[in-house]
């Protein structure tokens, strides 16, 4: 592939860095001893105890420059905050004659004291300044200032939505927020496992290759292992493997695992994402939904220390108890008639009644959940338990004990998609042998999402699996409920992207 065409400023950056070489400057040393972060100090000092920062060392990215001849302010940033510094050529003699060399984006390491300038600002006083990475590309760094109220007003931000994806590195440099979302994904899944470690559920891992894909309707991705000649498929759920740890014996497993389903891209769906499964034996679904309730609450108020947040402005409250809704009851409450038990054909005159774009030749279940997903789904703002789903939807799930033609399933909404999907397991295998086959008929017709018959989860089932609940919830959803973001790329590091165009 040809180079491609630099701009003034690359030029003028790799000028730079040729001309710092020439004066015996490494602008790529091996290390730094820091002894603080920007906001251990911001945090920290006050004028009673500033002796206590009279030997400071800082790194970061320069993020702002503001050069007076003989002496010169910047804010470096480093991961949790940007501070000023203060650089004097009385102070720094040659390297500082150097500074001139130096740009917005570069990284530096700085030595000395902490002050306060008159304007009140805590800055550091630099003794001695070291260039730990030369940055040969310009940043998008916006312009921040801060009224006479103390409000941070931002100008030119970096909001190229499609560049912020596919150079996220950027984003988290120039977009503060940014950085918060991750780290409270990362804060969500640590206190998720904290949550089951404390009940004393083991954490486990199960293969990403698979010679038979299941636990899921969705299409796989296909690879080919040379060594065995065989062909592989990436995990779409960890489900089976799961409860084949439960028939060996473990009363309580979960994995927070990536999953691969090779289908379309929206806001909520992306081809690789990440998932929580749990199973715990003797257990079923309503005891799954109050442990739901009870780990979502307390998740909610460890990320955001309340159990109400703000989303799409609607105020979601996660404290339990929450809602609990049959599955044809909503669809009565929303469609306006009993869907239960209607054939195909009148689903699809009520699905077209209602502007739905439906194949016509779809089964009575597709188009019973097309209705669901379109019509009823959207009004399930705050978090609901919708429970009791057709038996023909659920596979996997026992049947229920009361209500013929029903499965013991539940399925969380908040803000109108769903969050968490859950069974009472079925663990009979003379029944679960008769679903699958069921399922391989239907994708012998065309249903390529179909699930396809596994022989050895069948012969572990019929080495006996105790009555067991599984959960599985969306990690990737869950972050964007926690922290407000809309779409799934924002809660992403690298989401999946079309390939730039040539012309690009």
């Amino acid at each position: 592939m040809s180079e491609q065409i630099k701009n003034d400023q690359e030029l003028r950056r790799e000028e730079e860095l040729k001309l710092l070489e020439s004066e015996s400057i490494n602008p790529y040393p091996y290390s730094f001893d820091k002894t603080h972060s920007t906001l251990d100090i911001l945090n920290e000092y006050t004028d009673d105890n500033a002796d206590k920062f009279k030997n400071v060392s800082l790194a970061g990215r320069i993020v702002a420059i503001r050069r007076m001849g003989k002496a010169s302010f910047c804010h470096i940033m480093d991961e949790v905050g940007r501070i000023q510094i203060y650089l004097k050529k009385d102070d720094l003699g040659e390297i500082y004659d150097k500074f001139r060399l130096f740009d917005i984006g570069d990284i530096i390491g700085v030595r000395g004291y902490v002050f306060r300038t008159k304007t009140g600002e805590i800055t550091l006083h630099t003794q001695s300044l070291l260039l730990l990475c030369k940055s040969l590309k310009p940043l998008p760094v916006p312009k921040v200032e801060i009224d006479e109220a103390g409000n941070k007003i931002v100008y030119d931000a970096f909001a190229d939505v499609e560049l912020r994806y596919r150079k996220r590195y950027l984003d988290l440099i120039v977009n503060p927020d940014t950085r918060e979302i991750f780290k409270k994904r990362s804060k969500l899944i640590t206190s998720m496992r904290r949550y089951f470690d404390s009940h004393g559920w083991l954490e486990v891992e199960t293969p990403i290759l698979q010679p038979i894909y299941g636990g899921a309707n969705a299409r796989p991705f296909i690879t080919h292992h040379n060594a065995l000649d065989i062909d592989l498929y990436l995990r779409i759920a960890d489900e089976l493997y799961l409860k084949r740890l439960i028939v060996g014996g473990f009363e309580g497993v979960y994995e927070i695992s990536k999953n691969f389903r090779n289908e379309g891209m929206d806001k909520m769906h992306n081809p690789e994402f990440t998932s929580m499964e749990i199973y715990v034996a003797y257990k079923d679904y309503i005891w799954m939904m109050e442990m739901t309730e009870d780990l979502l609450e307390t998740l909610c108020l460890e990320i955001n220390q309340t159990t109400e947040i703000e989303y799409n402005e609607h105020k979601i409250s996660f404290k339990k108890p929450f809602r609990r809704a049959k599955y044809y009851d909503l669809c009565k409450e929303y469609v306006g008639r009993n869907l239960k038990d209607l054939s195909q054909k009148e689903l699809l005159q009520i699905a077209r009644s209602n502007n739905l774009e439906i194949d016509p030749y779809s089964s009575a279940m597709k188009i019973l959940d097309e209705i669901f997903s379109e019509i009823v789904q959207p009004n399930l703002i705050q978090p609901t338990f919708v429970i009791d789903y057709p038996l023909e939807m659920s596979p996997l799930a026992k049947k229920h004990r009361t209500e013929p033609g029903l499965v013991e399933r539940f399925e969380l909404f908040v803000c109108g998609f769903e969050l968490a999907n859950a069974f009472s397991e079925l663990n009979d295998p003379r029944d679960q042998r008769k679903r699958l086959e069921e399922q391989a008929l239907q994708r012998a017709a065309g249903d390529e999402e179909a699930m396809v018959v596994d022989e050895d989860f069948l012969y572990a089932l019929e080495v006996g699996m105790p009555p067991t609940a599984g959960l599985g919830i969306g990690i990737d959803r869950l972050t964007m409920v926690m922290t407000g973001a809309k779409t799934i790329r924002d809660v992403l590091f690298f989401p999946h992207m079309r390939p730039e165009s040539k012309s690009k």
